[in-house]
């Protein structure tokens, strides 16, 4: 098979388009909240609607426009158009520090705002280059693509939190949004003049209700045991992990009373560090060796959280390598699921499989994760006034409620590996 070029100018808008949307993704997850409680109001509720609402539509938005783009076989314009409109509403919400109205219809406008960013953000980013870079694969240039939109996530995250946190300590929480803003907006125009792509084959075989609405059939998932064990496990895990994360920004800064800055590079840093750990993970995975590699990865993840709970108040080393080992913890997790999950999808129906993993992986997690932190905090958060207002600062209790939840992850991943042990058994004896 002859390998398709993928030049300089492809490689220029796989790694800059990359790049920009997670840099963007990375505002939303992390420097949003700790936003909405400098300049809005120290109330957690706010969080955990921005992220429930946030998640769901962009569930929806990603399953919508990735349908609507397969079946005019286009992606520059949802490329394009999407990360300009993601860039423009990204300024828009830090514009909301600015209203004057009653508390009931702030937080509509910064719920409504943190939405739509969202919906662009999964037009252009999950339904438009997420299809365009599989567009270019082929068998000679899929590990390079592969490892580059791997690494997107991991740097975004890194440099967001650690450029976004000196940002702010500096200018504040409009510039950062602002300079974020305008770049993915750069990146949207740069796109609809100039990248190329090659015409796809238009999806129209049956009507555009029957296409989108066919990703939400679950029915091929629970006859597949192992897959829905493992779609099952990573609910459990990312809903104990979404019960902190959201709020570990603002208890950096309101409960260790550490600045942006300083707060996002113990983030960064740490992660930083902890993707080191899926080189030898990557070798496990590919010697099967699944079970061993997430019952270790669990326990590393549990350690981190005991770590900060007990001592992450007290010395910033504790809390520093508390924050690697769970960072460990939960990128090899994340490798380690996705492969296995990504290993079952029947060839027929891989679109639909990724979408329904979006769902457990995702969905689910973000919108209970936080209703589970809400009462957390409003029971053990600690009282803290922000320009006057009062308001719950989160308690080190959400590491707890991690772990809680991590523990029951062995449970669905037991039976999962039970059923593929049976599996590996009648392949030996046949």
């Amino acid at each position: 098979m002859e390998a398709r070029k993928i030049g300089l100018k492809k490689w220029f808008f796989i790694w800059g388009l990359g790049i920009a949307g997670q840099l963007c993704w990375n505002i939303e997850n992390v420097w949003f909240n700790s936003f909405v409680y400098d300049e809005i109001s120290p109330d957690h509720s706010i969080i955990t609607w921005m992220v429930a609402v946030s998640a769901a539509v962009t569930t929806i938005a990603t399953f919508l426009m990735g349908a609507l783009s397969d079946r005019i076989g286009k992606r520059r314009p949802f490329i394009g158009f999407g990360y300009i409109a993601w860039g423009i509403f990204t300024i828009v919400f830090g514009l909301t520090q600015f209203l004057n109205s009653s508390f009931i219809a702030i937080v509509f406008v910064v719920v409504a705002a943190d939405a739509i960013m969202s919906f662009f953000g999964s037009t252009g980013n999950d339904a438009g280059f997420n299809a365009w870079t599989t567009d270019l694969l082929d068998d000679n240039n899929r590990g390079q693509i592969g490892a580059a939109v791997a690494i997107h996530p991991v740097l975004g995250t890194i440099i967001g939190t650690v450029l976004g946190g000196l940002i702010i300590a500096l200018f504040g929480y409009l510039a950062f949004f602002v300079i974020m803003g305008l770049l993915v907006i750069f990146m949207g125009v740069f796109t609809l003049f100039f990248l190329d792509e090659e015409p796809q084959p238009k999806q129209k075989d049956k009507s555009f209700f029957k296409q989108f609405i066919s990703a939400f059939n679950f029915k091929d998932v629970f006859k597949l045991r192992e897959l829905f064990l493992i779609f099952i496990t990573m609910a459990v895990f990312f809903i104990g992990f979404n019960i902190f994360f959201v709020h570990i920004t603002n208890y950096f800064i309101y409960v260790l009373g550490y600045r942006e800055d300083f707060a996002g590079l113990i983030q960064g840093g740490s992660l930083l560090i902890s993707i080191l750990a899926t080189i030898p993970a990557a070798k496990l995975i590919n010697k099967n060796q699944n079970l061993p590699l997430l019952v270790v990865s669990i326990l590393i993840f549990i350690l981190g959280l005991i770590i900060i709970f007990f001592f992450g108040e007290i010395s910033l080393i504790a809390l520093i390598i508390g924050v690697i080992f769970t960072g460990i913890g939960y990128v090899i997790q994340m490798q380690t699921l996705t492969v296995w999950s990504k290993k079952l999808y029947p060839k027929e129906s891989r679109g639909q499989f990724e979408g329904v993993r979006i769902i457990f992986a995702v969905l689910i997690p973000m919108v209970l994760g936080p209703l589970i932190a809400d009462p957390l905090i409003d029971r053990f958060g600690i009282p803290i006034i922000v320009d006057g207002k009062a308001g719950l600062a989160p308690s080190k209790v959400l590491f707890l409620a991690g772990i809680v939840f991590a523990i029951l992850t062995l449970i669905p991943l037991y039976f999962a590996n039970k059923i593929r042990f049976k599996k590996n058994l009648q392949k030996e004896n046949s």
